[in-house]
């Protein structure tokens, strides 16, 4: 549910970026390998060259700023009250040791 409320939320103030593929109800990731596949096709046009990185991000979460990523809900996301209550009592109580 509060999945579901967040990216409702995020969605409806346009708060993602637009080449967000995750979190996001029209996005699959799909969608962000034909976006990857056509700038690459683009630069390949263009004679342009072209370096791809891809990054594991599987375990990114863990290294979070819990102080910062409440500071960008509180701030940027409108998130308050209840709420971001909810949010710093689950960052609290899901560390991982």
């Amino acid at each position: 549910m509060v999945a579901r409320r967040f990216t409702s939320h995020a969605a409806e103030f346009n708060l993602l970026p637009s080449k967000q593929s995750a979190y996001t109800d029209h996005s699959t990731q799909l969608n962000a390998i034909l976006s990857v596949h056509n700038d690459l096709v683009r630069a390949i046009d263009n004679r342009h060259i072209s370096l791809l990185v891809l990054l594991d991000l599987s375990a990114a979460f863990d290294t979070v700023d819990h102080n910062i990523l409440l500071s960008v809900l509180e701030h940027r996301f409108a998130i308050h009250g209840t709420a971001l209550d909810w949010f710093r009592s689950y960052l609290a109580h899901n560390r991982l040791s």
